[in-house]
């Protein structure tokens, strides 16, 4: 989300002063931008709309310094903060309930773009997504819709883009008989029925966590909310990653919205999370050197260098780079790809294919949350907002988490998917950690001047009581919780329901 270039130098990124004595680090270059191979990029992660075909031919071998300075390139300071959304639903066809075709993906992305004047992106001649300004939208491999949003000063901003895009979206829907949901994990349809999206990037990702010992739902059956926020210096990128990353399985637990698959219950209050868990454990989780006295940009470049590489992007083709690492790569140790001097472009495609719950590029990346109602698309940013861009509230994060062993984090991440907010944390269960960190997210909130503190009463509304409407007496009551009981009530055990309980 940090669109302009922004130099991050020693002075900027390197105020010890202002680093508490939680964190330490000690800085071992300078952090410059080489304004011939590091460029603004859009917010959209993974450079979603238009990929590698810009690719930027460098004027000097890329160095791993040029990777450091990309990251310190992302710095701005805090009156240019912004507020990127992204947001990924499933389309389904009303009269049957089944997952859309990409015929039909093609028909609904066509419309948007005739109606709506977006501009078409295309791979092989087909549509795959479009662009208008600094949104875009786009297809994850299953055909989730996902729209990532434009860089907003406020929140109140956010909700108008969300309710223009699915305004939008629903319009030209609803000609083509489909509707759309927001969940974390389908509902109904098996693996079989779930369409594929036709872009090789796809092909080589699946196949990849295929050898890597997972069934491709984590990336065809799930769908999430996620935030990008700004860092204004290395040392403030690390105090925010270390908060972010700690209190990623309260999100998860606020947000868990996932607890059906196959039309029944899966015993999981965040399907979407679990299965994410057993993906390769050096891709995604909780990558604990973040705590570490060492972490900065440097240390997150060693660590996205020292990881195989999924494919190259060259002259609009897919090159298979047979699990070598981007250190190689960078090296010329790769023999079939000696001729190919790498980019930025290659670096940003590279990092795209890494997903732990926090994710870092020239921005932070929140990943922790099951998409879901619209209610809960707004209280996400509103969440991470008040706690991230409020100093005190950050403070006071980093100040209450600085004694979580690495152990309890691994414990909140893999179990949190399964019992919430009622998941045992130290003397008590996480609810009640939940309820003072929303607190603190209000507080910051206030504290910022914008009147935006009501986009986080549903996610207060779940640590506080859940739904008061259905659950007075019930503390702690996650979306997922909710649904469970509407299956085991008044829908009769019965999974179609839902698609109207939750279409947008």
């Amino acid at each position: 989300m940090a669109l302009l270039p922004s130099s991050c130098g020693p002075s900027a990124a390197m105020n010890l002063r202002a680093l508490k004595t939680y964190v330490s680090f000690s800085h071992k270059r300078s952090l410059t931008c080489k304004r011939s191979k590091i460029v603004a990029g859009n917010h959209n992660q993974e450079n979603k709309a238009t990929a590698s075909d810009s690719a930027l031919v460098a004027t000097e071998p890329l160095t791993e310094e040029d990777l450091i300075a990309y990251f310190a390139s992302g710095c701005k300071p805090k009156e240019m903060w912004r507020i990127g959304t992204e947001h990924e639903k499933f389309g389904f066809e009303v009269k049957t309930l089944r997952p859309v075709k990409y015929e039909q993906i093609t028909a609904l992305l066509n419309g948007i773009a005739k109606k709506f004047d977006w501009d078409k992106v295309m791979e092989n001649g087909r549509v795959i997504g479009l662009k208008q300004g600094r949104q875009s939208i786009s297809l994850e491999p299953g055909g989730q819709l996902e729209l990532s949003g434009a860089p907003l000063e406020t929140l109140h901003q956010t909700s108008d883009e969300l309710h223009s895009h699915l305004y939008q979206v629903k319009n030209v829907a609803e000609e083509l008989g489909i509707g759309f949901l927001g969940i974390g994990f389908e509902p109904k349809s098996s693996l079989e029925d779930v369409t594929t999206v036709p872009k090789k990037r796809y092909e080589f990702l699946i196949d990849r966590l295929v050898r890597g010992g997972l069934r491709p739902d984590v990336c065809l059956r799930t769908c999430s909310v996620q935030v990008n926020l700004d860092y204004s210096s290395e040392t403030d990128m690390i105090r925010k990653f270390r908060a972010s990353l700690a209190l990623q399985p309260i999100a998860t637990a606020l947000f868990a919205n996932s607890p059906f698959n196959n039309e029944k219950p899966n015993e999981l209050l965040s399907m979407r999370s679990h299965v994410w868990t057993g993906i390769d454990k050096n891709r995604t989780g909780m990558i604990p050197f973040v705590f570490d006295n060492s972490f900065g940009f440097e240390r997150y470049v060693e660590y996205v260098l020292d990881l195989p590489m999924c494919f190259l992007y060259r002259n609009k083709r897919y090159l298979d780079c047979r699990g070598m690492t981007f250190r190689d790569f960078l090296s010329g140790k790769i023999s079939h790809l000696s001729n190919e001097q790498p980019t930025i472009n290659d670096w940003e495609n590279h990092m795209g294919t890494i997903w732990p719950e926090v994710r870092l590029k020239k921005f932070l990346e929140m990943r922790g949350a099951d998409g879901g109602p619209w209610r809960m698309l707004c209280a996400l940013p509103a969440f991470w907002v008040g706690l991230l861009y409020d100093e005190e509230s950050l403070q006071t994060v980093l100040d209450m988490t600085s004694d979580w062993t690495t152990e309890e984090r691994e414990m909140l991440r893999k179990q949190v998917p399964v019992t919430g907010l009622k998941t045992v944390f130290r003397d008590g269960l996480l609810k009640h950690v939940a309820e003072d960190v929303v607190k603190l997210a209000n507080d910051g909130l206030e504290r910022r001047g914008f009147k935006e503190t009501g986009f986080l009463n549903a996610v207060a509304e779940v640590a506080r009581t859940g739904n008061v409407l259905i659950f007075r007496d019930k503390p702690g009551i996650t979306p997922a919780e909710k649904l469970l009981e509407l299956y085991n009530g008044v829908w009769g055990q019965n999974i179609d329901p839902v698609f109207q309980e939750l279409q947008y």
